[in-house]
């Protein structure tokens, strides 16, 4: 379980081996599918996950690990639907990581929506 955080360095969510994001309470919130987030709530595509980053529909960054290099794309192309997965196990909430330092801004900039909001669309 790998902490993701916002472009501020909080704590919004935690991601399961490329296949589960969880909010800070646990809550399934999106899968990955094919290098894709899609929205439990929606079943809405939320942008692509390469990695221990998530981005939006536009390319930029809205969460992100620091194991990563914080970097955007140019705009992806909408993929193909994904099948939702049978719902997982709630996992135990791990200790809070420690706060990592703010990384540089990416190229193209920080996404406009929060995480809640990349999450709802």
């Amino acid at each position: 379980m790998e902490p993701l955080f916002n472009k501020d360095v909080e704590l919004v969510g935690w991601i399961n081996s490329m296949q589960h994001i969880f909010d800070t309470d646990m809550n399934w919130v999106a899968y990955i599918s094919g290098g894709h987030g899609w929205s439990v709530e929606t079943g809405n595509w939320c942008g692509p996950v390469p990695g221990l980053i998530c981005l939006d529909q536009d390319g930029r960054v809205v969460a992100w690990n620091p194991k990563e290099n914080v970097i955007g794309t140019v705009r992806p192309i909408l993929p193909v639907r994904a099948i939702s997965p049978i719902r997982p196990v709630k996992p135990i909430r791990p200790v809070r990581p420690v706060r990592p330092v703010r990384p540089v801004t990416p190229i193209r900039g920080w996404s406009e929506l929060t995480f809640a909001e990349w999450l709802s669309q």
